[in-house]
């Protein structure tokens, strides 16, 4: 392991074992403190993050770009804040750290012998939306994690959301996508972050007014099993209680190839996406690459 890979890992394990001990306003200064640091220093991310913004908000001008990514950021680090103190959190405080609008769709959902995909884009802290499902619906879920470096870091990843009750899956491997079949076919809840493809073999789609790419795999999922697709959108306010809502399902068309279906439906997904992020700009958390005209490295930061 590297250098930098070892730091990486300690500092966040040092985040796991000595944020959770702040008492909660202390922890959400602290977020607030990174956040405005980071952003006054303007690193690729920030910048990323405020291109990103940019499409989201076309008419927006530099004054304006600037307070979103500033918000952004603190929108980010409050994720990660609620994240480290997650596991000391009691199921009370999970319960009511989230309150979801249209919550019928998802409750029918797991109550159907179907199977259900929920799909959500970078909003707000999925993490908090999972543990709710898993500890006020009392419904286990399967989803996939991108393996990240070091490994040990990942780790800590996996056990942290298996912690909260949900099965984790690497998403490199080959193995995951029967797996989720198999757990559909059952019955059972999947839950998958589907607003980035990370396979580069992705469907391309219409994004705020320019192509993108996003994950094949929910529509897919859906068609192969006859599960239930259904989008979620997160946001967060002035409370300490994040904010969602369910969307209906996501229908297969009656006619077309595999690849169209799945074309139509990702795109379906991703106009759901879209209105949720307009709706909540700042709680959009992509500090990398998405556009397919942004992929260039030569066009600017990652």
């Amino acid at each position: 392991m590297s250098t930098v890979d070892r730091l990486t890992d300690a500092l966040y394990g040092l985040g796991w074992s000595t944020v959770k001990k702040l008492p909660e306003p202390a922890a959400a200064r602290l977020g607030r403190s990174i956040a405005d640091l980071a952003w006054k220093r303007r690193g690729k991310g920030v910048q990323r993050l405020e291109a990103n913004y940019a499409r989201v908000v076309p008419d927006a001008g530099p004054e304006r770009l600037a307070e979103l990514s500033r918000a952004g950021m603190r929108s980010y680090l409050r994720y990660w804040m609620e994240s480290f103190r997650l596991p000391a959190w009691s199921a009370e405080r999970v319960k009511t750290g989230f309150e979801c609008e249209d919550a019928h769709y998802l409750t029918d959902g797991i109550a159907s012998p179907r199977g259900l995909i929920l799909a959500l884009p970078h909003l707000a802290n999925w993490d908090l939306a999972g543990a709710w499902v898993t500890t006020k619906l009392e419904t286990p879920f399967t989803t996939v994690a991108e393996r990240l470096k070091p490994e040990t870091l990942y780790d800590r990843f996996v056990a942290y959301r298996e912690g909260l009750g949900m099965e984790v899956l690497p998403h490199s491997g080959g193995t995951a996508f029967g797996t989720l079949a198999r757990r559909l076919r059952d019955g059972g809840l999947v839950c998958l972050v589907a607003d980035r493809d990370l396979s580069a073999s992705g469907v391309e789609v219409d994004f705020f007014g320019d192509r993108a790419r996003m994950p094949a795999g929910p529509a897919l999922l859906a068609q192969q099993t006859g599960a239930l697709l259904m989008p979620v959108t997160l946001w967060y306010d002035d409370s300490p209680v994040m904010k969602g809502r369910v969307h209906p399902p996501i229908e297969v068309p009656e006619s077309g190839t595999r690849e169209e279906k799945t074309s139509v439906m990702t795109q379906a997904l991703a106009d759901v996406f879209a209105k949720g992020i307009a709706d909540h700009p700042e709680d959009w958390h992509m500090l990398q690459r998405l556009w397919l005209a942004d992929l260039d490295p030569a066009k600017g930061p990652s």
